[in-house]
This record gives structure tokens, sequence and C-alpha cells, in this order.
């Protein structure tokens, strides 16, 4: 019996484990979208990754040459308890530029277009919702972000996984050159 209750009362003393969710998005270079999410408060971390397409573990060199469908993406694990589905899709806006298609800055092809990929009713309309709260706005005539059914996400290769912190030097050098904060101020001012 006393087995028991102190087997009971230190269940009860262990903390919940934390809450979380994911949430898939494209930005164009895997590298810069997973960088953008993980400084976002309350994102617990980004996987690079390929999805929407229609080969079957795609590798980078397919994904890259064009032709499996995929897209260059992340999946953002968060906690909800301290970000919402709505502020990684205001995270996400001011991190593209959704005026083009099938590109993102210096990247070109339709593996490097911007993609917000729904798991559930409630993140679809979240999301045609901030696209069309975008248009009305007026800062947009059209917007080329592409908002599908999330469908399975395969983690890319694990040399892409936190490029920017393994290889900073390379990482910054890449996303100057590519043109990224540069557009992104133009499109959306300081952040």
């Amino acid at each position: 019996m006393l087995v028991a209750l102190f087997s009971a009362a230190s269940l009860a003393a262990d903390p919940a484990p934390p809450r979380s969710a994911t949430a898939i998005f494209a930005g164009g270079c895997f590298w810069c979208t997973e960088s953008d999410f993980e400084k976002l408060p309350g994102v617990i971390s980004a996987e690079s990754g390929y999805t929407a397409g229609q080969t079957v573990k795609p590798s980078y060199e397919q994904v890259s040459a064009g032709g499996t469908g995929h897209t260059e993406a992340v999946r953002v694990t968060y906690d909800p308890t301290r970000v919402t589905y709505g502020q990684l899709l205001d995270h996400f806006w001011r991190n593209v530029d959704p005026t083009v298609k099938d590109r993102q800055f210096c990247d070109v092809g339709h593996q490097y277009r911007s993609g917000i990929y729904w798991q559930t009713e409630a993140e679809r309309q979240a999301a045609e919702q901030s696209r069309d709260a975008l248009l009305k706005g007026g800062k947009f005539a059209q917007i080329h972000t592409e908002i599908e059914q999330a469908t399975t996400f395969y983690p890319a290769e694990e040399y892409h996984q936190d490029y920017y912190k393994k290889n900073p030097i390379r990482y910054n050098y890449y996303r100057r050159g590519c043109g990224r904060d540069a557009r992104l101020q133009q499109l959306w001012g300081s952040k």
C-alpha cells in the first residue's frame, strides 16, 4: 500500500511534459526559413525538409534539380502556450516575398516556392484569412504563396539541419549575397 501511495505521489509531482504542436512552411531556402523561425520566442525548433511533392524520400540533389514536385520547407515545433499559429503566420509572411511565383530571392524554381501547409481545418482557415487580410490591406495586388493541405514532410539530410549554426560564415555570406534581407526590408520595412 505504501509503495502504491509513493508511486502515485511521485507521478503527481512530476511536471507535465511540455506541450507542443507543429506547423509546416516553405519560404525559399530552408536554411534561412529555419533560422528565421528559430529566433521567434515560443518556437522550440525548426527542421529543414521537403514537402508537397510526389517523390518518396527525396534527396537534396533530386529536389534542387526540380521534377519531384517538392519544395524546400521547414517543420516548426512550437509551444502553443507561448506562440499561436496566427503569430507563426504573421512571422512567416514577414520573412517571404509573396509577390513572386516559383522563387524566393535568388533561388529560382518550383522547389523554392513559398507555401503554408495546413494540418487542420482551423489552420487552413487561419492561413487563408491571413492571406486575404494582406490582399485587402492593399500592400500586394497578388500573392503567389500556396496554401495547401500538408502532405508527408521528409526531413532533409543532417548537414542541412541547423546550417546557420554549424556554418555561420557561409550561411551569412549566402543570405547577404542572395539579397534576402534587403528585399524583406523593401517589402515590410524594419522589423
